[in-house]
């Protein structure tokens, strides 16, 4: 009998963890090769998980509602001759499986046991829960650490999952050792002893400053062990969230975020640590546009085509962007990152949440091919049915806060890019327009609306933002006839 693993699948490219949303199948259960046994969330996208093989599912190492990094063990997977069945619960070895020796498993995922005389590992081994053993595995980081500290992991308090121990648990544990072990013992007290009897006043002599007592030091190994350790400081940073907590008065009602609250909470916090974000705003005159809408809006609905504002502004973006490419780039490390394609992010709103389908290729499309896009990524969007590749892969990113009557917005720029273009509102405003044939102003009204570029100012120049925002402005207000 053999035990497979159920890792956390890799379900993109830039997706590094993924949300245990629901088990199909519980411990116990035979299972079919590439049956889905579970669901998993990643960025928004809902997935069912295969089994990798026949057998039953022996045990489950996360429960619903957990977060875990991708290629994290989730479950495993008894398969071949001997493979036990149980209703419910994790598996319990028979009494010829106990005499056998534990199954290896990879050094990623197991910590080394200390050393046992007899048969005394094999029980503690067969014995053991899946919270036990959930309990001792850690990373080969965190395993080093102790390693070179001399420290048994098992003794260690853990804070991750299921009392997992973290790095930050095994350095404090070791930092506290070390301060422990470095503590001087008390000193008693000496007895009293009388003053002998003074023949003349003695001359004064200066108080004597207390003594500091000695700043423990960690033991050899341990000071070593925690020098050694790679820093993960920056990668956490860009990583992790922590949300403060505030206390609830009386009257508020509280309840726990969603998946898809969550996930843009934490998104939107990384994103304003990472980019350098400043914008700049461009009023546009859609009267052009408009014009053309209402020509062509009964020749186009022949076709099932729906145009709107946003599939205009879609593609004269994917027209210009690659005359820009430090806006269609990105930072990456000390490197530039200089994209070859023009992929543009859609932002939908799904009331509530917000989700960012992605049109590939965009400067491929025709206006009307523009527009059909954005219609069936949106509808798919609000209905879940996106897949996790068409939410991945964004240049540039359009959200439009002016169809719910914003004037103007700053928007974040999202992970990943430099740039996003807010579109305001479209409203009828009184303007001052010169005639070219004679040069003279008059008062007119006109279809105008306020955009708004956020970007990332380590990679963007205000130049350059603004020669962009010029350049959308010339071509949205001297829209091509035949886009």
């Amino acid at each position: 009998m053999s035990r497979i693993e159920v890792p956390m699948p890799q379900m993109g490219e830039s997706i590094a963890e993924g949300t245990v949303s629901k088990w199909l199948k519980a411990p116990g259960d035979a299972v079919e090769r590439d049956e889905p046994i579970l669901e998993i969330s990643t960025d928004k996208v809902d997935a069912e998980i295969p089994s990798p093989a026949e057998g039953t599912l022996a045990e489950i190492l996360v429960a619903e509602g957990e977060t875990v990094e991708v290629g994290t063990v989730v479950a495993y997977i008894s398969s071949g001759a001997g493979a036990a069945v149980r209703a419910t619960g994790p598996i319990e070895p028979s009494a010829e499986a106990a005499s056998e020796p534990p199954a290896a498993q990879p050094a990623a995922d197991v910590v080394e046991p200390a050393a046992a005389t007899g048969d005394e590992s094999g029980d503690v081994a067969c014995t053991a829960t899946s919270e036990e053993r959930l309990r001792t595995r850690s990373t080969p980081v965190v395993r080093r650490i102790a390693q070179e500290a001399g420290v048994d992991i098992s003794a260690v308090p853990g804070t991750g999952h299921q009392g997992r121990v973290t790095k930050q648990d095994i350095l404090a544990y070791i930092e506290r050792a070390g301060a422990d072990a470095a503590t001087p013992p008390a000193t008693p007290a000496a007895p009293d002893v009388p003053a002998p009897a003074l023949t003349s006043a003695p001359s004064p002599v200066p108080a004597a400053a207390p003594a500091r007592p000695p700043k423990p030091e960690r033991p050899p190994r341990a000071r070593r062990a925690i020098a050694d350790a790679p820093s993960d400081l920056w990668e956490r940073f860009h990583r992790e969230v922590e949300h403060p907590v505030f206390p609830v008065r009386e009257g508020d009602r509280v309840e726990t975020m969603n998946k898809v609250r969550r996930l843009t909470a934490e998104h939107m916090v990384l994103a304003k640590r990472i980019s350098s974000h400043v914008h700049s705003v461009i009023e546009i005159d859609f009267s052009t546009v408009d014009r053309i809408r209402r020509e062509k809006k009964a020749r186009w609905a022949e076709r099932g085509a729906r145009v709107s504002y946003t599939a205009f502004v879609a593609w004269a973006c994917s027209r210009i962007l690659r005359d820009f490419p430090t806006v269609n780039g990105t930072i990456s490390g000390n490197n530039i990152v200089y994209r070859g394609a023009v992929n543009i992010g859609m932002a939908v709103d799904l009331n509530p949440g917000l989700i960012v389908p992605v049109i590939r290729h965009a400067d491929d499309l025709s206006l009307v091919g523009t527009a059909r896009k954005i219609v069936d990524l949106a509808t798919r969007a609000k209905s879940r049915q996106l897949s996790p590749d068409e939410i991945q892969g964004a240049t540039f990113t359009i959200t439009n806060p002016g169809v719910l009557g914003t004037m103007v917005g700053m928007p974040i720029i999202p992970k990943g890019t430099s740039a996003i273009l807010g579109t305001g509102s479209i409203d009828k405003r009184v303007v001052v327009v010169t005639d070219p044939a004679t040069g003279e102003d008059s008062m007119a009204i006109r279809k105008r609306s306020l955009f708004s570029l956020g970007y990332d100012h380590r990679l963007v120049d205000g130049a350059d933002s603004a020669r962009f925002l010029s350049a959308l402005k010339e071509l949205l207000q001297g829209f091509p006839e035949d886009a």
